[in-house]
């Protein structure tokens, strides 16, 4: 491994890459300890912790999903408390629009240009987004919606503060967003994805050592909550997890396809077998995403709206672990299917290997070989379906019967270990490709 890093560091455009990602990186952790001048950050201290680690309820479960998903954490209320959020929920809009929108549509068909023309919309529903956020979430801190106390400080709660706060905030969202782009640009890997994963990766250390510190206080001791054989079984959990997730993102079902023969003069052309490579996790992150966004509405609606009404179904829903891991898993399968059908056009593609001459052995090209897709991608989205549904529920099995704190058990599971394994994969799959230029050993190799 040392050697691998010494050659890695012996290339100078890849070095300068490196650098460069690891220098906006430090400036984005830089600027995440960067609070808003308008609020109180004793009071803030004093009641985040409450509301990320459970006591908040489903408001501290929606700063802790928001947190998770924008690089950042918004209850800290610092200039980069959005985080990149609005620009990747504008995103997924405009992608999920591009399929059924024609003027998208042929805008994304245009190539290129087509692409650029997009992104720029991005940006500009990204600005306006952001300060409608912005604001409201000034609003709220101001009259103690949040935490249940004003967090503003008196002289400055008025609407022109409130305003320059929010567009502080956006202006930090946009900076965020630019250094992604510099980081696709100049540096090695996905930006956007690598900032969630710097996020994410944060609190590591603390959870670490909250686990750690009984065992430092105490003293090692086997059969307790907090012996030794304790840390070991989750650290064996966690390197099991994380080998289960690389397995299920790398997995491919790989479709033969074969070119057809022709001749040309006396040489004869094609009739190679290649694959057509279809991912066990076509959807990546984002049925759990649009599940757990939406599970949070009725939790939140009964602690803020229905606390004194009795309605026992309801209450039954919101109480039983058993009902909300079903809901849980049931949405997780509906929007796999949802984001598999929205991604992947059988038909398209069936059409593309006629136009290209190529055919998928045993089944005619066009109609037969779009069934044949849309069958396998079925089965394919159904078995990827189930390891999210299993990986979602996870981190409260961990917590629940390891008895850990929610923090650590996040951990084992969930969006964010997927979050990090995927982009790992793919930074290091970029790399690679810069070592295997220049004819030497990637990372992954031996």
């Amino acid at each position: 491994m040392i050697q691998k890093l010494v050659a890695i560091l012996s290339i100078p455009d890849l070095r300068r890459k490196l650098l460069l990602t690891v220098v906006l990186l430090a400036v984005y952790r830089m600027g995440f300890w960067v609070p808003l001048p308008i609020v109180n950050q004793e009071l803030v201290q004093q009641n985040i912790e409450k509301l990320q680690s459970g006591g908040g309820g489903p408001l501290g479960q929606i700063l802790q999903t928001a947190s998770l998903f924008s690089a950042s954490q918004v209850g800290y209320s610092t200039i980069f408390g959005l985080g990149i959020m609005p620009y990747i929920s504008c995103s997924i809009v405009f992608q999920l629009l591009a399929t059924v929108y024609p003027p998208l549509e042929r805008l994304q068909k245009e190539g290129e240009s087509g692409r650029r023309k997009i992104n720029e919309l991005t940006r500009q529903i990204t600005v306006i987004v952001s300060l409608l956020q912005s604001f409201f979430w000034v609003k709220a801190m101001s009259a103690g919606s949040v935490t249940g106390q004003g967090m503003v400080l008196a002289e400055y709660d008025t609407f022109i503060f409130h305003l320059s706060t929010a567009v502080m905030m956006t202006s930090g969202t946009m900076f965020l967003m630019w250094i992604g782009e510099q980081i696709d640009a100049f540096g090695i890997g996905n930006g956007i994805s690598l900032l969630i994963m710097a996020g994410i990766m944060a609190q590591m250390p603390s959870a670490v050592f909250n686990l750690a510190k009984p065992v430092l206080e105490r003293g090692m001791s086997i059969g307790s909550d907090n012996g030794i054989d304790r840390i070991l079984l989750l650290i064996g959990l966690f390197v099991a997890i994380v080998l289960a997730v690389v397995f299920v993102t790398q997995a491919q079902r790989r479709i033969p396809v074969q070119s057809a023969k022709h001749v040309r003069g006396r040489r004869m052309f094609g009739g190679s077998e290649q694959f057509l490579p279809l991912k066990l996790n076509q959807s990546g992150v984002m049925p759990i995403i649009f599940a757990s966004s939406l599970l949070m509405i009725p939790s939140y609606l009964h602690h803020q709206l229905l606390e004194r009404i009795d309605i026992p179904y309801f209450n039954q829903f919101v109480s039983l672990p058993a009902l909300y891991y079903l809901s849980y898993a049931g949405l997780i399968f509906f929007f796999s299917y949802f984001w598999a059908a929205v991604t992947f056009n059988p038909k398209e593609i069936a059409q593309n290997l006629k136009d290209y001459g190529s055919f998928i052995p045993g089944y005619r090209p066009g109609d037969r070989t779009s069934k044949y897709l849309e069958q396998v991608i079925v089965r394919v989205t159904f078995v990827g379906a189930g390891f999210l549904s299993l990986l979602a529920i996870l981190p409260s099995i961990v917590s629940k019967v390891v008895n850990v704190d929610p923090v650590i058990a996040g951990f084992y599971g969930g969006t964010g270990l997927l979050i990090v394994v995927s982009v790992s994969i793919d930074l290091i799959s970029r790399i690679d490709s810069h070592l295997l230029v220049r004819n030497q050993a990637g990372l992954t190799e031996g």
